[in-house]
């Protein structure tokens, strides 16, 4: 049965993004508006705040999940939002950092509808600018102590913060190592999206959760909580990058099929394919570059073996899990029904 258009049904942006948006957005621009060097206007670009040329003008920003999700789990386990903000700007940072390199590593010159940090400035420079973004994320930890959280707290959410994008880093090696190979399964590419997407995902659960609360109880909920929010993400993602709205996302139709890229629609067609389609698959993945008609077969076969369904099915049920993940821990009002608002768009999402 072929799935409903997963568009028509597509969630609006939750109001637990614009709850956090004003203090992270203070907090991030704060950090990076001391220094008048070059470099500096380059990540001031990345984050949509300035052209080329360094002058303020509005440009389309991310929509801040990581730092939303650390203060969220802050405030939902009975701690501060101001003293969660230093961790949310170092998640922000350090996402900032992984997307500046792996455009750079994808080819991609466009994010976000214009041209990317190496496209503009080169290669060199832009591997320069994502490595000081870094350094600036595990310094803003800093301010956790200057904002009042005890020194075993902070130590504790700056050794989570570094084994977590040590996992990203790690993940994003595993997903170009496995581009246009037809021998990964399923178990590989949701170990490789645990560690490229899960990591900081669940990371941002937990320094929130580890400066609100000692209760381990409660910690380990939302690890467990964002373990799971880390795959519906990066499965709908992976569905976007294959059939998501060109308008939308900046992507043609099945741009990650031509990049040859492991995703879950085409590790799951790998998976499911009869002999026959088995073997076109693999003979096109074999190929060095893929045309237009090799995409279309691809997408064909996809469709046959109803691709998209699995993944929603999928999707919704690793939102359960998340949502089981919190359902035994006491979150302050309206956490929980911020929460659920979060897990039905990360799993309709249309960007």
């Amino acid at each position: 049965m072929t799935t409903p258009s997963v568009k028509s049904k597509t969630a609006q942006l939750p109001e637990i993004f614009s709850h956090y948006r004003s203090d992270i957005d203070q907090a991030l621009r704060l950090s990076l508006s001391s220094d008048g060097s070059a470099v500096y206007d380059m990540l001031r670009y990345n984050m949509g705040w300035v052209d080329t040329s360094g002058r303020p003008c509005e440009a389309t920003e991310g929509k801040a999940l990581r730092p939303t999700l650390c203060l969220f789990a802050s405030e939902a386990a009975g701690g501060s939002v101001d003293q969660a903000v230093p961790a949310a700007v170092a998640l922000e940072f350090i996402h900032n950092f992984s997307l500046i390199h792996d455009d750079i590593q994808d080819g991609d010159a466009t994010r976000h509808h214009r041209p990317t940090v190496w496209a503009v400035w080169g290669v060199p420079k832009a591997l320069v600018a994502g490595n000081i973004l870094r350094v600036i994320a595990d310094r803003s930890l800093t301010g956790l102590l200057e904002r009042g959280v005890d020194p075993d707290r902070a130590l504790a959410a700056g050794e989570a913060l570094t084994e977590a994008y040590l996992k990203m880093i790690e993940g994003q090696y595993l997903d170009l190592d496995y581009e246009g190979r037809p021998d990964i399964g399923m178990y590989d590419y949701l170990d490789m999206i645990s560690c490229k997407t899960g990591a900081l995902i669940t990371s941002s659960l937990k320094l929130g959760a580890l400066i609100a609360t000692r209760d381990q109880a409660t910690i380990d909920a939302f690890v467990r909580c964002g373990e799971s929010l880390g795959r519906v993400f990066q499965i709908r993602d992976d569905v976007l990058g294959v059939w998501g709205d060109e308008e939308t996302t900046g992507k043609p139709v099945g741009a990650d099929i031509r990049r040859k890229k492991n995703s879950f629609p085409v590790v799951y067609a790998m998976a499911a394919a009869g002999p026959g389609d088995e073997a076109t698959l693999s003979r096109i993945y074999a190929q060095d570059r893929l045309h237009d008609n090799d995409v279309d077969t691809v997408l064909d076969i996809m469709d046959g073996l109803d691709t998209r369904g699995r993944a929603d099915e999928l999707t919704a049920e690793y939102s359960e899990m998340a949502l089981t993940a919190m359902s035994q821990v006491k979150l302050e009002p309206d956490a929980g029904r911020r929460l659920r608002e979060l897990v039905h768009f990360l799993r309709l999402r249309d960007h």
